[in-house]
């Protein structure tokens, strides 16, 4: 798959644009475990044509991430060209995206975001002026519609196309699902099939799997696949699904995965300081799957999550590696029960 000229290679997965998660760390660690391209946080186009140092922070990225995407937002036309061109200057990405699907009410709610679907005449001004911006390929993300009544995805991707962006990413859901409920894949297959469509689709929307991933691929024919929340303390997924099409390929084992938990730990705490750099990746130490159906773990993870210091956590987490190892053998033993009565 190649968006302008940059090469994916087959079947990619890449890494989705979220707020206070995909910073440079972040971006960097799901790089190095299986992600063809990764997205930054989204920025605020009013907040780069104003310069506020927050914001310009965002743009910040090193080649060992290539290639990378930066992700702007905005209901302004002229101000999300400007804010484009500043991108360009100042980060030089490889991929400019343009956020038209982000459902949250400061966002959405001031006409911005998955707002926009609700303006198509707009949507489609910005797209077509950030084209105009710069010389670098611009895509775009997006939702099926605004609520059920009006799944306008299959018209509003040829529409998109007709502005000039290079593929477009479509989330499975409306702006009034937010995050509830199953993504549709049907509307993305069917904007996939649409013989007037020539750019890449990229679906987003649960792939949390190999398998998930793999239906994505086979049953909807995209030429990529998003993957968001399903990262949450769980960044070698983009691994397991590239280890899982590979014949033979050996499974992550627990020590692993423990091992990058903890890289993870480092690389924000690196990034930011030790206490806010905590505090930064709770979030990912809470989600993280490794620790889910262990017996008795409450107090553990209560621990976990209270820590301050990295001598600490790190203490904490050594502390489970072998309920781990052997939580995930007792589970490597059931599959394997379970695929033999199967048999």
């Amino acid at each position: 798959m190649k968006i302008g000229t940059i090469d994916l290679g087959p079947r990619p997965l890449l890494l989705a644009p979220m707020e206070d998660v995909t910073d440079i760390g972040f971006r960097l660690l799901c790089r190095r475990l299986g992600a063809a391209m990764v997205y930054s946080e989204f920025v605020a186009a009013d907040a780069l044509v104003r310069m506020i140092k927050p914001s310009l922070a965002k743009l910040r990225i090193c080649e060992e991430e290539r290639p990378v995407a930066i992700q702007i937002y905005g209901k302004d036309p002229i101000a999300m060209a400007d804010a484009a061109q500043i991108v360009y200057e100042q980060a030089h990405p490889d991929v400019l995206d343009i956020n038209f699907g982000c459902p949250v009410k400061r966002v959405a709610g001031k006409g911005a975001g998955a707002g926009l679907l609700q303006n198509v005449p707009l949507l489609l001004e910005i797209a077509q002026r950030v084209v105009q911006a710069v010389p670098i390929p611009v895509t775009a993300k997006t939702r099926l519609g605004w609520d059920k009544n009006n799944l306008i995805i299959p018209s509003l991707a040829r529409q998109l196309q007709d502005t000039g962006i290079a593929a477009l990413t479509i989330h499975g859901r409306t702006r009034s699902q937010m995050y509830t409920g199953q993504a549709d894949w049907s509307l993305i297959g069917q904007v996939k099939a649409d013989p007037n469509i020539n750019i890449p689709i990229i679906g987003n929307g649960d792939i949390d799997s190999p398998l998930s991933a793999q239906q994505a691929f086979e049953n909807y024919g995209v030429d990529a696949v998003m993957i968001g929340r399903a990262t949450f303390g769980r960044p070698w997924i983009f691994q397991e699904i590239k280890n899982a099409e590979t014949t033979n390929a050996p499974a992550l084992t627990a020590d692993q995965k423990l091992d990058i938990l903890k890289q993870q730990v480092l690389e924000s705490i690196n990034r930011i300081d030790e206490k806010r750099g905590i505090l930064h990746i709770r979030r990912h130490l809470a989600a993280t799957p490794l620790f889910k159906g262990i017996p008795d773990f409450r107090q553990k993870r209560i621990a976990i999550l209270r820590a301050e210091t990295c001598d600490e956590l790190f203490h904490l987490l050594e502390e489970t590696r072998p309920l781990v190892k052997e939580h995930q053998a007792f589970l490597t033993a059931s599959t394997n029960e379970k695929c033999g009565k199967q048999i």
